[in-house]
């Protein structure tokens, strides 16, 4: 979505809920990846995706453009209900279908997105170099948790993860560096062939510059 068109939605959003069915439309499903990424259940994944859009609807006339933009803005608040999660381990009240029905919200695309929820949770549990690495990730502290799944699980440049996290991109290249270093102690010492290579094996931090290609196409090396 081009930043001319998106600040228009979200200018329309603020003064009409419905218009946030665009802005949900657009960005459900990186969102909710990006969430059954870092929890590792798709159920769990529902509830924070769910609260994460309730949040981001309430909270949207707040919204203002300062060089972030809205895809940033759901990542922050995604994170943040990450965390809120793995915290407390709670419940969350609400539901998507919640979302839509108290919104008024109505979808253009009328497709099923339990489907589309279900097949991302099939190619989650298949990939077994995925897995590892998760756990790796998940057993770290929270600040490297955040870095290392946006630039890993996401694919997310150092600017980008600057912006979503509200931090320099000097703090993003020293917390990906240390908790790289983190889960290079972590990994088994075990041989291992090119074909089988750990996770985060031979890595290093790329900067902001570098073009990268899809996570989901490649082993997670960093």
């Amino acid at each position: 979505m081009e930043k001319s068109e998106e600040k228009q939605i979200i200018k329309q959003a603020q003064k009409d809920p419905q218009a946030f069915g665009v802005i949900f439309e657009t960005y459900y499903e990186p969102i909710f990846g990006y969430i059954l990424k870092r929890v590792g259940n798709v159920h769990a994944a529902q509830d924070v995706a769910s609260e994460t859009f309730f949040k981001a609807l309430d909270r949207l006339w707040q919204f203002k453009w300062k060089g972030v933009s809205i895809s940033s803005w759901l990542y922050r608040i995604a994170t943040n209900e990450i965390n809120q999660h793995f915290r407390k381990n709670k419940k969350v009240r609400y539901s998507i279908e919640a979302l839509l029905e108290e919104s008024g919200i109505e979808l253009r695309d009328e497709r099923d997105l339990m489907e589309e929820i279900l097949e991302q949770e099939k190619e989650m549990e298949n990939a077994q170099a995925w897995r590892q690495a998760r756990k790796l990730i998940h057993d770290l502290p929270e600040k490297y948790q955040e870095v290392l799944s946006l630039r890993f699980f996401e694919d997310k440049k150092i600017r980008e993860i600057a912006e979503i996290l509200g931090k320099r991109e000097g703090t993003v290249k020293s917390l990906l560096s240390r908790g790289i270093a983190r889960l290079r102690k972590s990994i088994p010492k075990t041989p291992a062939s090119a074909a089988d290579k750990q996770p985060f094996e031979s890595s290093r931090v790329v900067d902001s510059r570098e073009a990268s290609s899809p996570a989901s196409k490649k082993m997670i090396n960093v």
